[in-house]
């Protein structure tokens, strides 16, 4: 009967605790303190990138490598932070991260760097565009110029292969084409997949072709 009475005690003491405290609430708050701090990190960095962008600091490759060679050992980490941002704030031709990055860093550290960061940013400018939608696009880019690839994106079935060529080629609007896929039809793990595969043979190339300058 003792026995009885703790194990139904126990019980009712453990409802009372999910209850009153819940087990989700302690991961559900870790998640949302990680969330936060992620996000005054990337607003952070933001503003240091747009005062840098401001100063003149991205007018061109030698400014650029100034302004990276402050961060010492910590260069290459602003390096791909700087090409992550290019592509989600189009703010500076990507080109001139990486020659910057290949001419300081050399052909191999240089193109992780841009990788990584032309990469991250590209995935980035993509799920914005899925949640934001075309008003984002609007806002980001001239409204009129792009609508014509708007909707020949969102109809063509030969999409997929522009925008593979479109990520081997050198010049073409990365950024503007990672949100307009992002309102395309697409699915993103079809999209991380063209990133993954034809990303890096444009950032290589220019890795390759800028450390040669040094």
């Amino acid at each position: 009967m003792d026995k009885s009475a703790g194990t139904a005690a126990e019980s009712n003491s453990s409802e009372l605790r999910e209850v009153f405290f819940p087990a989700s609430n302690k991961r559900q708050q870790l998640i949302h303190a990680a969330s936060v701090l992620i996000i005054a990190l990337v607003l952070c960095v933001m503003i240091v990138l747009l005062k840098a962008y401001l100063d003149g600091e991205f007018d061109s490759v030698e400014t650029l490598q100034n302004f990276i060679g402050k961060a010492g050992a910590f260069g290459p980490l602003l390096l791909t932070l700087i090409q992550i941002m290019q592509v989600v704030v189009p703010v500076l031709p990507g080109f001139l991260g990486c020659a910057a990055g290949s001419v300081m860093f050399g052909p191999v550290v240089g193109f992780w760097c841009n990788y990584i960061g032309i990469g991250t940013g590209s995935v980035i400018a993509f799920f914005l565009a899925r949640k934001y939608g075309m008003p984002l696009l609007q806002d980001l880019f001239p409204s009129g110029k792009y609508d014509k690839w708007s909707r020949w994106a969102s109809k063509s079935k030969s999409y997929t292969g522009f925008l593979f060529m479109a990520m081997l080629l050198p010049l073409f609007p990365d950024d503007f084409l990672c949100y307009l896929t992002g309102v395309s039809k697409m699915t993103a793990k079809k999209f991380i997949w063209i990133i993954i595969l034809g990303k890096p043979w444009c950032i290589l190339a220019y890795s390759l072709g800028f450390s040669l300058i040094k």
